[in-house]
C-alpha cells in the first residue's frame, strides 16, 4: 500500500478567496511517484485520477504537470485540481489531511481527517514541505 497525504492550508480549503490552479503538488520523487507519471516532453501533461472515498463515492481529479517553462513560459510546478468540489461537500479547513492511497497498481483510494481527530502515528511518516506527507512507500 501506497499513501500519501496534504494537510490543507487556507489557500487550499478556498478560504482566502483566491484563485489557484488546484494544490501544489512537491517535486519530491516520493509523492511524484503516488501519482501517474506523466510525458513531460508535452506541454502541460496530465492524468485524470478516479478516486474512490470511504462511502464507494467516486471523485475524479486532475494531476498536472505545467511545465511551459521548458516551453518560454514561467511555470514549472505540478498541481493536483478538480479537488474543490470534495473540498467543499466534506466542508474540509485549514489543517484538515487529505489522504491518498493505492495498492500497488490498483485504484486510488481517498479519505479525510479533522483536525481534531486522532491524528496517525508519525513513526515512519516522512514530512515533506507545503504540508504533504509520506505515509507509506514503496520502491
Amino acid at each position: 500500500m501506497v499513501s500519501i497525504s496534504k494537510v490543507l492550508s487556507d489557500n487550499d480549503a478556498g478560504a482566502t478567496g483566491s484563485h489557484q490552479a488546484g494544490i501544489l503538488v512537491p517535486k519530491n520523487p516520493r509523492v511524484l511517484g503516488f501519482f501517474p507519471p506523466l510525458d513531460r516532453a508535452r506541454r502541460n501533461p496530465r492524468a485524470v485520477l478516479r478516486l474512490t472515498d470511504d462511502s464507494g463515492r467516486e471523485w475524479q481529479f486532475t494531476f498536472i504537470y505545467y511545465n511551459n517553462a521548458l516551453f518560454g513560459g514561467t511555470r514549472n510546478e505540478y498541481r493536483l485540481t478538480h479537488m474543490t468540489e470534495f473540498i467543499r461537500r466534506h466542508n474540509l479547513k485549514k489543517d484538515d489531511e487529505v489522504i491518498f492511497r493505492r495498492e500497488e497498481d490498483g485504484p486510488f483510494r481517498l479519505s479525510f481527517q479533522r483536525r481534531n481527530s486522532p491524528q496517525f502515528s508519525e513513526t515512519g511518516v516522512l514530512k515533506l514541505r507545503a504540508g504533504w506527507r509520506v505515509l507509506s512507500f514503496q520502491g
